[in-house]
């Protein structure tokens, strides 16, 4: 038990200039916007430095829950638009419940998945929010990088880091309209897949009367001879005959065997492929509160009839995988909202236009090399496989590139390197839009001076070294600084817990 003295000491310490210099405390606010169900929670973030010098990034010491929200049925209009006003109203009450004005959040991010990320309702989303667009992340993630969330924030990729030796943990995330697969491997997810299962392809009213059937719930109806029909009566056994065919799919994907006829119709993405054995399998999204009995209150729809079923059939579909449970369930694809880190990107940076500077909300997209000799067309397919991965359309949006690269400055590899990426960004090329490329080693000039040459002046280049990236990034790099020749990178990142 500590002394008095000891607990003044530290309350001092905290009001110490030494000690306020080195730490950074942001409120936070996470905002998830699906095609069933909307929430958001807020978070205190503190940043400490990282090093002795001014100069030195900051990075999150400590993440702690200060509010989390009840569960909405996202409210559509005529069910396809976002209604904004009944949405608004939710979240300025969870505001007010929670004590916290507009003013005291320092940074957030909005996901909008599904339905609620369509162009229009992505658009009115962030209007919103407009008030606050410069603290805000708002990314629309699509059922790749929703998978990808998902596998994060459930605590399934920390845990597939063994203390002995890795494992294989597949994370099975299963939401309203949706579900999406995961496997995770030492510490990064490998594979990624999504299906159409999911709570609310049907609802009904209290008298067991069909309200909606999405069309994944009309495929399984036809498959297995249901007979849905809206404006009448879907019984208890109906229920679970089209859950057991939504719930034997899903499972099929997981088991990573030939998939039946309904499957095959109800798949989103290509089926998982990855060789291997699974060492532990765990469910997050809405459902998986069912699974895990943390839920029992029915909203009308499939949830507890199809967590049932997938209680029932995962011991026979993936036998010998025991089922972990996970560290967050319905809140598993945005409980962390957003961080911020600061780092310096040194004095070996290429800027061709500093007019372009600042920029701010770049999405980062990472790309790896393996060690040995690659070829311009290798680094073109790998950049391509990281686009698609982050589900960007090349050209369409401004990215930030984050390269790892462990081949140092030797001259043919780089010029490699400067023709792959010349020929994975043509569109960005052909526009004349800047190419921003982040990279690990302290090459920037180098790379940046070859790739203009290579590009023969056709795009603006910011290429800039010495900072760390990661996927769930978003950047704003500030203008150069005139007389140390650097810039300040600004990092919001999607923070997980597990």
């Amino acid at each position: 038990m500590p002394h008095d003295h000891e607990v003044d000491h530290e309350h001092d310490e905290r009001g110490h200039i030494l000690w306020k210099r080195d730490r950074i405390a942001l409120r936070s606010v996470g905002i998830d916007i699906g095609s069933s169900t909307s929430h958001l929670i807020f978070s205190t973030l503190i940043l400490r430095r990282q090093g002795a010098v001014l100069s030195s990034r900051f990075e999150l010491a400590e993440r702690r829950v200060d509010y989390e929200s009840g569960i909405l049925i996202t409210p559509f209009i005529a069910g396809t638009s976002i209604d904004t006003e009944k949405l608004s109203a939710f979240f300025e009450k969870a505001y007010a419940e929670a004590g916290i004005g507009p003013a005291d959040v320092d940074t957030g991010a909005v996901i909008t998945t599904g339905d609620a990320a369509r162009k229009d309702n992505a658009e009115a989303i962030v209007r919103m929010f407009s008030e606050q667009a410069g603290k805000f992340v708002c990314a629309s993630a699509g059922p790749l990088l929703e998978a990808k969330m998902a596998a994060y924030g459930s605590g399934a990729v920390a845990r597939s880091v063994g203390s002995d030796a890795p494992r294989t943990v597949l994370n099975i995330d299963v939401g309203g309209g949706t579900a999406k697969l995961a496997i995770a491997r030492d510490g990064r997810i490998v594979e990624t897949a999504a299906i159409n299962v999911g709570a609310r392809l049907v609802t009904f009213d209290d008298s067991e009367v069909v309200t909606k059937i999405e069309n994944a719930a009309a495929i399984v109806s036809r498959h297995r001879d249901l007979g849905l029909k809206l404006g009448q009566k879907a019984d208890a056994g109906v229920r679970r005959r089209l859950a057991a065919g939504l719930a034997q799919s899903l499972l099929e994907v997981a088991a990573r065997r030939p998939l039946s006829p309904l499957a095959a119709d109800l798949m989103i993405t290509t089926p998982l492929t990855a060789i291997g054995a699974i060492d532990a399998v765990q469910f997050s999204g809405g459902v998986s509160e069912y699974i895990y009995g943390s839920e029992t209150a029915s909203y009308g729809d499939l949830g507890p009839v199809l967590a049932q079923q997938l209680k029932e059939l995962t011991p026979t579909a993936l036998a010998g995988v025991p089922v972990e449970t996970s560290a967050q369930r319905i809140r598993a694809t945005v409980i962390g909202a957003s961080q911020f880190t600061v780092q310096v990107s040194g004095n070996t940076i290429y800027i061709s236009n500093p007019r372009l500077l600042p920029l701010r909300n770049l999405q980062v997209v990472t790309v790896r090399f393996e060690p040995g000799r690659l070829t311009a067309a290798a680094i073109s397919r790998e950049i391509a496989k990281a686009l698609a991965g982050a589900e960007v359309t090349e050209g369409e949006m401004p990215i930030a590139l984050a390269i790892h690269w462990p081949h140092g400055p030797a001259y043919a590899m780089l010029k490699a390197l400067c023709a792959g990426v010349a020929g994975a960004l043509t569109r960005t090329i052909r526009t004349g839009a800047p190419i921003v490329l982040v990279i690990d080693s302290d090459i920037a000039r180098l790379v940046g001076a070859n790739l203009a040459r290579e590009i023969a002046g056709n795009s603006e280049i910011i290429c800039i070294d010495g900072v760390q990236l990661q996927d769930f990034d978003y950047v704003d790099i500030g203008e150069e600084h005139a007389d140390a020749k650097v810039v300040t990178v600004v990092i919001k990142s999607l923070v997980f817990t597990g």
